[in-house]
């Protein structure tokens, strides 16, 4: 796949068609919108009121390369979603920011127990999100569809609460369920209930994991859980074993992983900054992608991380060289795992993704 002559690689990371399968909605609010709400609402515990500071402030704080204090940026956040007026805003703004970055298809997650100061129910919660969603597909004229995952924190009790959620709300622009938060001392298997609720109901469902813990928690998400994705899951390199001429070995883990071709969320540059590398070009995306394992490409948090999928792509092909046809297959293999009926996905390729690919190859 090459490029017609009139585009610049730069220029065609902006324009391709991408998805989106990792983002949090808490994690990617404007700043400006932050410090509107925080304001309108009394909340008076920013770090600043300036737009440019404060998304400075986010991306100082999510480069600390520590999860736990990664995590800590969003009782920001949080703090001015409680609402349903901020909510419809929230949501609404992200299927426009997403859009605007060439996004055509994106699930976007969030936990609903967060979102309960001011006295919503759960139900409210999801509805409000919802009908955000709904609104900015609306404004971007139908470039992008939302779908939301649902989630339970991983250091509370809610978890099958939420699961029971997510089958109230499923086909009602909810795609499924996932857990998060603090991975050390929460592993997946404490909310076991809530995956066996969510597996008896055929309810689609990811798990983060791999990403503060190494192997045995991608192990316990996999086999005791049973998750379909994983979200990030690069930590399962340490169970590959390289040797001085680069020749890999896999453990029994990563096989399976491989072999079976588990989606792995990959966010590289918040793996980055809760210290999964120390560049891109260290990142494990790549070793991953040689051997085989089945990658996604996301964003995790886009005002917390101060970036984007286009940023991500950029960052990749500045690393490893990384062209279109690369970037295209993660495209596809998101796609492919999408927690879309089979129908979606394959009119999503056939009408959306590869005619925009073939134009900017120039064979249209």
């Amino acid at each position: 796949m090459h490029l017609s002559d009139n585009v610049t690689v730069a220029d065609w990371i902006r324009r391709a068609p991408k998805v989106a399968l990792h983002d949090h909605l808490d994690g990617g609010l404007r700043p400006a919108t932050i410090i509107e709400l925080a304001r309108e609402s009394g909340y008076e515990g920013l770090p600043s009121e300036d737009p440019v500071e404060l998304a400075a402030w986010f991306r100082d704080a999510a480069d600390s390369g520590s999860l736990e204090r990664y995590l800590t940026t969003f009782a920001h956040t949080c703090a001015v979603m409680q609402t349903k007026e901020q909510l419809h805003r929230v949501a609404a703004e992200c299927a426009e920011d997403l859009a605007a970055d060439g996004i055509v298809y994106a699930e976007v997650r969030y936990a609903p127990e967060q979102h309960q100061e001011r006295g919503l129910t759960l139900d409210e919660v999801v509805d409000a999100v919802n009908e955000g969603f709904r609104e900015g597909e609306r404004r971007t004229g139908g470039r992008i569809t939302v779908r939301a995952l649902l989630t339970g924190m991983r250091h509370t009790d809610r978890s099958t609460e939420i699961a029971e959620l997510t089958i109230a709300h499923r086909d009602k622009g909810v795609a499924g369920f996932d857990i998060a938060g603090g991975e050390i001392g929460n592993p997946p298997a404490r909310h076991l209930a809530a995956f066996q609720l969510l597996k008896q109901a055929n309810c689609h469902y990811t798990i983060h994991a791999g990403e503060a813990v190494g192997p045995e928690s991608v192990h316990e998400a996999l086999q005791v859980c049973a998750t379909e994705r994983l979200g990030h899951g690069v930590r399962v390199i340490e169970d590959i074993e390289f040797a001085a001429d680069g020749t890999a070995t896999l453990g029994a883990l990563a096989a399976y992983v491989r072999d079976n071709r588990v989606p792995l969320e990959v966010c590289p540059t918040s793996n980055l900054q809760t210290g999964i590398a120390d560049g891109y070009k260290a990142h494990p995306i790549d070793d991953l992608r040689r051997l085989g394992f089945t990658i996604t490409l996301n964003t995790d948090n886009r005002t917390v991380s101060g970036t984007t999928l286009s940023a991500e792509f950029q960052h990749l092909h500045e690393a490893f060289g990384y062209g279109p046809e690369i970037l295209y297959d993660f495209t596809r293999a998101a796609v492919e795992a999408a927690f879309l009926p089979l129908p979606e996905r394959t009119r999503l390729m056939d009408e959306v993704i590869d005619p925009a690919y073939d134009e900017l190859a120039g064979r249209v």
